[in-house]
């Protein structure tokens, strides 16, 4: 791979994949709508071209592509808009890929795969999804599966790391930076996966470097499954945390989706912190080899570390 385009690059997956695209020497394409989000972003990074855009434009997208041998598409959508828009959006990336003759890499999430039934899923798990937004998923995922285009599908938990401000664990992270008392979404007793998005970055442009990754789903698991009280005694022993920890339940984001739309559509993803959706990735280490795994303490420090300067940069320090 020479050149590659990321779609979404401002977003956490995004930015971590422009970061281990570039960290090997691949030219690299940073598209999003946002033309200032990317140039403070990556405005000073050699091999980084910046193209602002809107992947609904087929002109946009087509100028963003030229001469690239993969792109990643790791761009999303507020979730009220998945229904009327995501299929045309994911239709639009494969005719220019198509286009232009490049492979896909799609940074795609759990909610396809529906209930879990308390076991670990593989890539042949039966895909059932029983919410709105996993059937969308599973729909988009067969457009895909449909086309001409080459392409590998990465399914990854919930993200953290530097810049995966839209992560549910970044709202956590943030209140513990400002110095806030700090919600965590669902039940802390139960175990979850939360993948440090540089690990992710790294195990998804392996996949698009392998040719027998192609054509196929890909699991990429977290670290291993952590609780909220394993991650709350580890900002508490390590990060010097003291401020209240406490849960934000179903009911209380129901709530605030009486008022905001977004917060609305959250809610019925909420099973994933009730039933949580732990993933396998044997295929992936059958295939190329140990997976990317961060410690939570190191890559916990890494994130508040970004979030900090953010902060510090908000005030004019």
């Amino acid at each position: 791979m020479k050149k590659a385009l990321v779609l979404g690059a401002s977003g956490g997956m995004g930015y971590a994949i422009v970061h281990e695209l570039v960290g090997r020497g691949v030219e690299t394409v940073a598209f999003a709508r946002n033309e200032e989000r990317l140039n403070s972003l990556f405005g000073n990074i050699p091999g980084v071209s910046i193209v602002p855009g809107d992947v609904a434009n087929l002109e946009d997208l087509q100028e963003a592509a030229d001469g690239v041998d993969v792109i990643f598409h790791a761009m999303n959508i507020p979730y009220e808009q998945w229904e009327s828009s995501l299929a045309t959006l994911v239709k639009n990336i494969l005719a220019v890929a198509e286009l232009v003759g490049a492979k896909l890499a799609v940074v795609d999430n759990i909610y396809a795969f529906g209930r879990s039934g308390g076991k670990k899923i593989t890539e042949d798990h039966l895909k059932n999804p029983h919410t709105k937004k996993g059937k969308i998923r599973l729909q988009t995922e067969n457009i895909i599966k449909s086309s001409t285009v080459p392409y590998v599908i990465a399914h990854f938990p919930d993200f953290y790391g530097p810049n995966a401000t839209n992560a549910i664990l970044h709202y956590t992270l943030k209140d513990v930076v400002e110095g806030k008392k700090a919600g965590f979404v669902g039940n802390k007793q139960i175990e979850r996966e939360f993948i440090f998005t540089p690990d992710g970055a790294k195990a998804i442009v392996e996949l698009s470097l392998t040719e027998a990754a192609y054509g196929q789903n890909w699991n990429i698991p977290a670290t291993k499954p952590i609780t909220g009280k394993e991650v709350e005694a580890i900002l508490r022993n390590h990060f010097h945390y003291t401020k209240s920890f406490y849960t934000i339940h179903k009911f209380m984001i129901g709530a605030l989706g009486l008022f905001q739309p977004q917060m609305r559509e959250v809610v019925e993803m909420l099973y994933i912190t009730e039933e949580p959706t732990i993933l396998d990735g044997s295929k992936y280490e059958k295939l190329i080899g140990p997976l990317p795994k961060t410690s939570y303490e190191d890559g916990l420090r890494e994130t508040l570390d970004y979030l900090k300067k953010e902060v510090l940069e908000k005030v004019g320090i």
